[in-house]
Order: C-alpha cells, then sequence, then structure tokens
C-alpha cells in the first residue's frame, strides 16, 4: 500500500523521502546528481522508433489503459535532457502478447493532455492511481497537479482524471468532489480505488480531515462526475492507501488507513452497502503496508515494515501475529510463480524477494535482486506484464536525474528469475522525438 502526496499539498508534506517510503505506481523522482559537477544531458539517439498504440476492444486486466488485454506500466518519474530541467511529464509503456514493448509508448505531458483549472494550465502531472473508473474495459488514470489556489479557505480538487481509450490514455477532465463530500480545508487528495460497495463499479476514496474520508461512487462520468457522493465517512485515520483489496473475501473490497503521514499505526477498514466504515484491525507502527496472501488461511494478509523487522499479520480481519527478520522500508506483494500465494518485496537500501509458503512467509531461498546498471534502484510496479499468469518484476535504476535504466525481470514456475531481465530499456526514450 503506497501513499502519494498530491503536488498541490506537497509544500506541507514531509518531503520526497517520505513519498518515496509510501508511493503505489513508482518511486520519487531522483534529485541532484552529486556526483557530476557537469551532468551529461541524455542520449536518445538509440531509442527504438516510436510504434502506435496496439488499439483495443476493452478488458478487465489491471492497468491496460488501451483495453488490448494487456498490463502497461506506467512511469511517473522520466530522465530530464539535463539536471534541473522542468518534469517532462508521464510516461506510459504498452504490452503486448510478449511483454512490454518499449517502443509503443506514449508521454503524458501536462501542456498536452492537462485540463485547465481558472483558465491556467497546470505545471505538474503526478501519477496516483488507475482503475476503470467509467466501467468501458479501458483503465483510466487519476493524477494529482498544482491548480491555482490562494490559500484561503477550501483548496481546490488538485485531481484530475485520463480515461483509457482505444488509443491510450486520452485528455484529462477535473475530478468533481461535491461540497457535501468535503470536510475541512486539506487537499482533497491521495486517491484509492476500489469497488467498496460491491455494486461492481469502481469508488474512489479521498483524504478529507478531522477523522473523515471522501467517499465518491462510481461510475463517473467522462466529465469527472461521480454516480453519488454523501457526506464524509468517519474513519480511523486520514490517509487512505491503496491499492484496495478484498481482504476478507465478501465481496466488498477493503483498505488501509492511516492515522496520519509518517510511521504511524494503521487500520483495516472493510467496505459493505455504505462504503468503507467498518474498522476492522488495527496494524502495527511501521514505514510502509501491503496486503497480499502470504499464507496460513483463506483471507488476506498484511505486512507491515519497520527499521528492524516486519511485521506480519496473518488471516485478517482477525489475525495472527508473526515477524521476519527483515527490515522492509518499501513493500510490493505479488504471486511471481504461480502458486496462488503472494511473494513479499522489500525494497529498502537492498532489494529482496520472500518466498510465501503454506505455512507463511520464510526467508529461506530468499532472491535478491541486483540490477547491473549502477545507481539507486526502486520498484516500480509488480503484475504479469507477459500473460503467462506469473507477476513480473519492474525496476528503475537511475543516477542522477539524466541517466536510468528500466529492466523487467520475469516470474517463473520457480519463482522470480532474478538474473537477466526479460526487457531493459530507458525513460530518456520519451524525450526522443
Amino acid at each position: 500500500m503506497h501513499v502519494r502526496r498530491s503536488g498541490a499539498a506537497a509544500a506541507s508534506a514531509l518531503g520526497c523521502s517520505l513519498g518515496c517510503l509510501l508511493l503505489l505506481l513508482s518511486a520519487c523522482g531522483p534529485g541532484t546528481d552529486a556526483g557530476t559537477a557537469h551532468p551529461t544531458p541524455v542520449r536518445v539517439a538509440d531509442a527504438p522508433a516510436q510504434l502506435p498504440v496496439p488499439r483495443g476492444k476493452g478488458s478487465k486486466t489491471e492497468d491496460d489503459f488501451n483495453g488490448d488485454g494487456h498490463r502497461d506500466l506506467v512511469l511517473d518519474s522520466l530522465v530530464k535532457a539535463q539536471s534541473h530541467a522542468d518534469d517532462a511529464g508521464i510516461g506510459i509503456v504498452y504490452g503486448s502478447a510478449h511483454g512490454l514493448r518499449p517502443g509503443a509508448r506514449q508521454l503524458i505531458s501536462t501542456a498536452k493532455y492537462a485540463a485547465r483549472v481558472e483558465g491556467q494550465l497546470t505545471a505538474v502531472f503526478d501519477a496516483e492511481a488507475s482503475c476503470d473508473l467509467d466501467g468501458d474495459g479501458f483503465t483510466d488514470l487519476v493524477v494529482s497537479t498544482d491548480p491555482p489556489y490562494d490559500g484561503q479557505g477550501q483548496p481546490p480538487v488538485p485531481l484530475q482524471i485520463l480515461f483509457g481509450s482505444p488509443d491510450g490514455l486520452t485528455h484529462a477532465v477535473p475530478l468533481t468532489v461535491p461540497g457535501r463530500a468535503r470536510f475541512g480545508n486539506d487537499w482533497p487528495d491521495q486517491p484509492v480505488c476500489g469497488d467498496f460497495d460491491g455494486d461492481g463499479a469502481q469508488d474512489l476514496v479521498l483524504h478529507a480531515t478531522g477523522g473523515r474520508l471522501s467517499y465518491l461512487r462510481g461510475p463517473f462520468t467522462h466529465l469527472g462526475v461521480p454516480h453519488a457522493a454523501g457526506a464524509p465517512i468517519p474513519s480511523p485515520g486520514e490517509v487512505p492507501a491503496g491499492p484496495a483489496a478484498d481482504v476478507n473475501r465478501d465481496g466488498y473490497d477493503d483498505l488501509v488507513v492511516r492515522a496520519a503521514e509518517g510511521t504511524g499505526k494503521a487500520s483495516v477498514v472493510l467496505g459493505g452497502p455504505a462504503g468503507p466504515t467498518r474498522t476492522a484491525a488495527v496494524l502495527p507502527a511501521g514505514i510502509d503496508v501491503v496486503l497480499g496472501r502470504f499464507g496460513r488461511g483463506a483471507a488476506l494478509d498484511a505486512a507491515v515494515g519497520g527499521m528492524g523487522e516486519t511485521s506480519l499479520r496473518y488471516d485478517l480481519p482477525t489475525p495472527t501475529r508473526a515477524t521476519l527478520a527483515s527490515p522492509g522500508s518499501m513493500l510490493d506483494a505479488a504471486d511471481f510463480d504461480g502458486d496462488g500465494l503472494s511473494d513479499l518485496v522489500s525494497s529498502g537500501s537492498r532489494l529482496r524477494v520472500f518466498r510465501s509458503r503454506a505455512t507463511g512467509l520464510t526467508t529461506a531461498g530468499m532472491v535478491t535482486v541486483e540490477p547491473k546498471a549502477h545507481g539507486t534502484s526502486r520498484v516500480l510496479a509488480a503484475g504479469d506484464f507477459d500473460g503467462d499468469g506469473r507477476a513480473d518484476l519492474a525496476v528503475r535504476t537511475y543516477l542522477g536525474e539524466t541517466k536510468d535504466t528500466v529492466a523487467v525481470y520475469p516470474g517463473q514456475k520457480k519463482g522470480l528469475l532474478a538474473t537477466e531481465p526479460s526487457v531493459t530499456f530507458s525513460t530518456s526514450e520519451f524525450l526522443a522525438r
């Protein structure tokens, strides 16, 4: 579960380091290139020729923006032509029957795709959440922006929706959050997708304030208007964390809610006919939280990363306690061997994958992922990009602001194959014209 503070609220957030610890779709962007006095601009001459986005007819595949049945990759942070240059935007690499195809890419820049707010064009796009909000079979992308605000009263809604289509993502529209669904003067941000009321449509839960969350029921119109929205719902915290999941298999998606930004305690909140309103379990304090099926029971489990160890809560919502003797500052969960159990990815100072067994997570057979590229490595996504029923791991290694390598490590019957990636490319390809 990764939390992302919107660009509009960045000034009041705890900074990029916390965002990096709690991020869902990608890592916080690289900072200055401390090791290079005069950084060399990226070279894009070797970028593969750009291919058209494959046209799809709609699917139920996760993160399938063009609806062709193949998962796509969101790149929230791209390299720059030179240090301190403006952010280029969000990159999308489209999938195929053989996995990601770096040539089939789409650059989502604010200049081309952002909606104007009060006549002004926003300068920032940050990927926040993805799901099919209008129910047409094409995944949509929720992004945060930096709308104009004078600091008086309730701030504007910083979120916009880019709807998926056969040609990929389309021009953004502002998300409508009715006044009755808001509370306090915080930014309505940090969206989490899920079918929290069990009606088959994707909903959104947003941060409000004062121990409340804004709950927007789907489906959403192409103008960004929810089907319904009532008064803010009481919550054990104000920071929703995604992605959501049906923890207790009752047909309603559930989510994790943090009491506040940082390393405080979190709670599992269960969905129901009225939405996510029932607090089920309190999780220990930690840096990051992820849900998965790690073994021991029929329900989902939680892993909570800490500086010294990872706390485990098996069989939610009334869990049994255990620990994994490994710190976890950033966590992901995915089934890399196709056995129906989730493996745990821990990517703090080292990137390690822990296998799950019927008895739970184990350090036996742990795999360390060591990209050949030099720099700092962060997990971008864990998902099935080649359609073989086993998750793959997308890792980005960056060196300063102008150099990076994205590598996708394939899942195998024996687990994650961390020796040779199946796909490698640089996000500098999005700068090619």
